[in-house]
């Protein structure tokens, strides 16, 4: 996961960097202030941690923008740390809220929650553009050129984990932690029988090698 820092304090942007990547997330410092909706939309984050106060324009305008155009979570942070501040937020599209200073570990468990509720599970009757194909997830089928195939809920969940991070490469270890969350069974010789037939059935659709083995770090979809 790609977390998208819009804070203007050199030094706490530099420390949110070194504290998430600690944690095992990318982040990415979006210092253009004059271009900030072009500079972040360009990014392709999953979560956009955004300081209330910027230079050149208001957080909260720059979210409710956001949100015209992306579905992108965005918490946001401030010193103005009152019920009104916290209402407008959410008011603006904002996902979640949190007052300045605050502890590393209660933001890291902020973004953890929101990127749950926004990536963890399908939302009813979500569909998936996956390139050449169109996942249907509440259906549990590929449709591509008029025709579909029939997944299973394991194949259902592989693929649309791989459709939510298309072109990003998504370990073994988090499938198969997805798939337990899930509340479906896998193991590592179960995600590879998965996988062999998740590419069988595409292949039946005339899609072959969309699905690709990083060597000794998972999977992505092109």
């Amino acid at each position: 996961m790609r977390l998208l820092l819009a804070e203007d304090d050199d030094k706490l942007r530099k420390e949110l960097g070194k504290f998430f990547s600690m944690h095992g997330y990318e982040t990415e410092e979006i210092t253009d202030y004059e271009h900030m909706e072009e500079e972040i939309l360009k990014a392709r984050g999953q979560l956009l941690l955004l300081d209330m106060n910027l230079p050149f324009l208001d957080g909260k305008y720059l979210c409710s923008q956001l949100r015209k155009k992306t579905s992108l979570p965005v918490i946001i942070m401030t010193s103005q740390n009152t019920e009104m501040d916290e209402l407008l937020s959410m008011n603006c599209g904002a996902d979640d809220f949190i007052p300045k200073p605050f502890n590393p570990q209660i933001l890291l468990a902020h973004v953890e929650a929101v990127l749950k509720r926004a990536y963890g599970k399908p939302q009813e009757g979500e569909e998936v553009d996956c390139g050449s194909f169109l996942l249907n997830v509440s259906k549990g089928v590929v449709q591509s050129q008029g025709k579909e195939i029939e997944l299973t809920k394991n194949e259902n969940r592989i693929l649309y984990c791989l459709g939510k991070n298309r072109g990003k490469v998504v370990s073994r270890d988090d499938l198969i932690n997805d798939l337990w969350d899930s509340e479906l069974f896998v193991d590592d010789n179960t995600l590879t029988v998965n996988m062999t037939r998740l590419r069988g059935k595409l292949e039946e659709l005339g899609i072959s090698q969309v699905i690709h083995t990083k060597r000794g770090q998972g999977y992505w979809l092109e």
